[in-house]
């Protein structure tokens, strides 16, 4: 929508915050968007893709490339493995939803991750004790400079915690255009200890769990906990799960000794944010038309506001809250556009 010679992008962002742009377009191939990247116009546009992991925090003046590639297939195959390729602009669910369909096993505990399968290597998304780098074969990337096509395998990548090289040293520099997973033809390897993902499959009288029942119990799990954001304006989980030294945890352990915690290697500790956040009192917690959801305290909530700073506002006041009482800093999953 046009006010004032600028696009709304309120429809494009899943807070549904009011922010604009000078210009807008929507890309359906590679090769559109090669030719757009030329246009002098769109030299420094913002890439955007579901919208789901961003926070806008004022109009823009940079101009916006909506990606929407589509396309899910079979590109390689052996007996045991199926590399699929996905469009950048698939909707991350429904590439989930066909993987499970084909009986393609991997990424059933990633169900219902909001978002484009675009971002998924940028953020290095995850879930339920799955992340994409266990299942990653490469991508497929545009570079905003030059145009040329470059197809980036994991060791590229430069995988972490909710990080990879697009949001270090590669920042800005590529488009995502597709992503290839590896995904297993049988014999699953199932993860099932995260969370309650065990407890959900038992209510469900699942007792010898395939893939199909796992993603239909983390789908039955974040439909009970996370608002949609159809109805409710959020972006998911606002804030990583903090990584902190065993020593650290330890030291929390012992003032805390209910504390949820998971071991990452044999030097770190992850402690879920949700139960900081919790603890320190603002699960549910609204001031005005933003706070943190009443179900799961991790999701930040636009209760009716059209300010993307007055959510980052709130999410600040939380950071500090958790900093005080615990020594952790948080720090925001969602990138804020300024």
């Amino acid at each position: 929508m046009k006010k004032n010679n600028t696009v709304s992008l309120q429809e494009y962002n899943t807070f549904g915050v009011a922010a604009s742009t000078p210009l807008f377009v929507e890309i359906k191939s590679s090769l559109a968007l090669q030719e757009k990247l030329k246009d002098e116009a769109f030299k420094d546009a913002l890439i955007l893709g579901g919208g789901s992991n961003i926070l806008f925090l004022a109009d823009l003046s940079k101009p916006v490339i909506k990606i929407s590639i589509p396309g899910i297939r079979i590109i390689n195959e052996t007996e045991q493995i199926a590399v699929v390729s996905a469009g950048a602009g698939v909707v991350w669910h429904d590439l989930v939803m066909w993987c499970v369909a084909n009986n393609l096993g991997g990424i059933e505990n990633l169900s219902l991750i909001p978002g484009l399968v675009g971002a998924a290597p940028i953020q290095n998304i995850g879930a339920y004790g799955v992340e994409l780098s266990d299942v990653f074969f490469d991508a497929v990337c545009i570079n905003r400079k030059t145009g040329e096509s470059r197809i980036f395998n994991a060791e590229d990548c430069d995988f972490g915690y909710r990080d990879s090289a697009f949001k270090n040293d590669l920042k800005d520099a590529y488009v995502v255009t597709a992503v290839r997973l590896a995904l297993t033809k049988k014999n699953h390897s199932l993860k099932t200890d995260y969370g309650n993902v065990n407890e959900t499959l038992a209510q469900m009288g699942v007792t010898k769990p395939n893939i199909e029942d796992v993603a239909k119990a983390v789908v039955q799990i974040r439909t009970s906990k996370l608002p949609d954001p159809k109805k409710l304006g959020n972006a998911g989980s606002f804030f990583k799960n903090p990584i902190v030294p065993k020593g650290e945890c330890a030291r929390l352990l012992l003032q805390y000794p209910n504390m949820p915690h998971y071991h990452i290697d044999g030097a770190f500790d992850k402690i879920p944010a949700g139960w900081l956040i919790e603890q320190a009192g603002f699960k549910g917690l609204k001031k005005g038309k933003v706070g943190m959801h009443d179900k799961q305290a991790l999701v930040l909530v636009n209760y009716g506001t059209s300010s993307g700073k007055l959510l980052w506002k709130h999410a600040k006041l939380v950071m500090e809250g958790v900093e005080k009482k615990f020594g952790i800093s948080l720090e925001p999953e969602v990138n804020l556009i300024r």
